[in-house]
């Protein structure tokens, strides 16, 4: 209990300052920390705290195939600037910092502390993505600062390929280093995640550099997407994971998502919740509340590239256009069933099982998530879930080995079966699992990828955005490919075959839904009732219909989504260029 004591004192003291620009304090002793094993046990767990990881389930509410009740302000015109940004915070580095530089007591038996400075290095890796993800080039530092160090503190940024080299390092070090074990629990850094996020790391990196060319690195991207597919051959090699399919393929998938304990064949590391200790995520109140959060749900044209269960494209059908939502999610993927409610989902309320139809107290286009969601609607009202949020696991890592190898032009039959061919099975996909595709799907490429004419790394692209959607990848992926556009598409939800009907939207025999205009039809008991009106009370209304009468529903084309090439990276907030100049803004902001 003492040493806890004084590693939260440390933490206060120290690491309290949030800007690179503030001086650290003085510290207290290092003995009781860094002088056995029990401290740097204390002190890495110290570091999870950069991933928030129950809140993974929401991290693509900003992304290009979720409707949702605003506009995100990066995206809307004049709502987003230097004077909104945050993000410039380093407190974490130091704490990270300070760890490395002191972690070297020969009280501690040196293969032990390799063991947590691997740790440390991974998360400083982990820390350093994000940052340049987020701006591009940050300053990189390496060592805890000390008041005597005046020129680090007001130095400018280093070159993106300095720093993502280094963060590349810390990820080898941490992969040879670490000999922490987490078969029990999959909450904690183990050599294969960090093989698991240098493979995603380089392939972040590899296609940021390919397609960003004005960034003059276009080079380095091959070698990148090499050491991508390596990383993540090394995870499927020897890792010991495989894909969950136990509950068959109607089920598997999602129970990845929804069971209490992650399921250790495929997770690799999650946010473990616990009810003894409180320890709990928002995800049913988050994805059920017509209040508390974003009320995203998933766009008509992301929906449509979810193969049929034959594995041809939906969008074959000459028909797919004017399918009813009752019929288009029939005969497809079956992972379709495990992300949205469809035909007979149901939920459970007071220990009754009910059907349960996308709501439109909730949904602005009928593709409502189930994805994080809970069956049992005791969990619907506040911070109850218990379900662990995964936030590394073996599908991300085969789909990073087959971009790389795609992209890389290298990819063989063999590779495809084991990665998307694999995925592809689980979801009950019946055919086109052990060869390569040969034929462009002219939907997705003319709606996603008009510049990619290779039908393999289009349908790895497809498989990622299906198979890790809601997971917190996408926005990542768009920037990295260069597609900002995406993020203006149509908000565009189900087709409604006229007005004034009411839908049976999951075939149990009862009404669910109704569009009208101006005044509402004489009400069916049960039915909810959405206005289409182009206005309101005078005011213009944001739910419509494509059509007029008959169409796509539409959502929010009144708040049009602007993407300038400035949106690539964030501002650096103003009060940070004030208080150091040599930091320079981001061109556009």
């Amino acid at each position: 209990m003492k040493l806890k004591y004084i590693i939260l004192l440390l933490a206060t003291t120290i690491f309290v300052s949030c800007d690179l620009e503030e001086l650290p304090e003085a510290t207290t002793t290092k003995g009781p920390i860094f002088g056995n094993e029990s401290g740097l046990i204390l002190y890495t767990n110290s570091f999870y705290n950069i991933i928030n990881g129950k809140n993974l389930h929401r991290a693509d509410a900003m992304s290009d195939y979720q409707a949702r009740k605003d506009s995100p302000a990066f995206i809307t015109d004049g709502n987003f600037s230097a004077n909104t940004s945050s993000g410039w915070s380093w407190s974490d580095l130091r704490n990270i910092n300070y760890f490395i530089q002191n972690c070297n007591d020969p009280k501690v038996p040196l293969a032990v502390r390799k063991n947590y400075l691997g740790i440390a290095r991974f998360f400083r890796a982990y820390f350093y993505f994000d940052k340049v993800k987020r701006f591009g080039d940050v300053p990189w530092i390496n060592k805890p600062l000390d008041v005597t160090d005046t020129e680090l503190l007001t130095k400018g940024r280093d070159p993106r390929a300095m720093v993502m080299d280094s963060v590349l390092a810390d990820l080898d070090y941490a992969s040879q280093t670490i000999t922490s074990n987490s078969e029990a629990t999959r909450s904690l850094v183990t050599k294969y995640v960090a093989y698991a996020m240098k493979a995603r790391v380089a392939l972040h990196e590899g296609t940021f550099r390919k397609y960003h060319t004005s960034v003059g690195l276009q080079a380095s991207a091959a070698g990148l997407l090499t050491q991508a597919a390596v990383a993540a051959k090394k995870v499927i090699d020897e890792g010991g994971y495989k894909l969950y399919d136990g509950a068959g393929t109607d089920k598997s998938y999602r129970q990845v998502f929804i069971n209490p304990a992650p399921i250790a064949t495929e997770v690799m590391m999650s946010a473990v919740c616990d009810l003894a200790l409180n320890n709990l995520n928002d995800a049913n109140w988050y994805w059920t509340s017509g209040t508390y959060g974003d009320k995203a749900s998933f766009i008509r044209t992301f929906i449509n590239t979810y193969l049929n269960i034959d594995g041809t494209p939906y969008t074959n059908n000459a028909a797919y256009k004017t399918m009813l939502f009752k019929d288009e999610v029939k005969n497809r993927d079956k992972r379709l069933q495990q992300t949205i409610r469809v035909g007979d989902y149901k939920r459970v309320s007071n220990g009754v099982s009910v059907a349960s139809p996308p709501l439109f107290s909730y949904t602005f286009t009928g593709y409502m998530p189930i994805k994080w969601a809970l069956d049992d609607m005791y969990y619907d009202t506040r911070d109850l879930n218990i379900n662990s949020v995964t936030i590394f696991r073996l599908a991300e890592v085969l789909l990073v080995y087959a971009e790389a190898k795609a992209e890389l032009g290298t990819m063989t039959n063999a590779d495809w079966t084991i990665s998307v061919g694999a995925l592809r099975k689980r979801a009950g996909i019946t055919s086109g699992l052990t060869t390569l595709p040969t034929v462009v799907d002219n939907y997705l490429k003319t709606n996603y990828f008009p510049e990619i004419n290779d039908p393999i790394l289009l349908e790895v692209r497809r498989e990622r955005g299906i198979e890790l959607c809601l997971e917190g990848f996408r926005f990542d992926d768009i920037v990295r490919w260069k597609r900002g556009e995406l993020m203006q598409m149509e908000w565009n939800g189900m087709y409604i075959p006229s007005l004034n009907t009411p839908l049976d939207l999951n075939e149990d025999g009862i009404l669910d839904v109704a569009f009208y205009k101006t005044t509402a039809p004489t009400k069916v008991s049960g039915v909810t009732y959405v206005e289409v009106s182009p206005l309101i009370a005078g005011k213009p209304n944001s739910q419509l219909i494509a059509g007029d009468t008959s169409g796509e529903l539409t959502w929010l084309n009144n708040i049009p989504r602007k993407w300038l090439d400035k949106n690539y990276y964030y501002p650096i907030p103003t009060g940070d260029i004030i208080t150091n100049p040599n930091l320079k803004q981001n061109p556009g902001w």
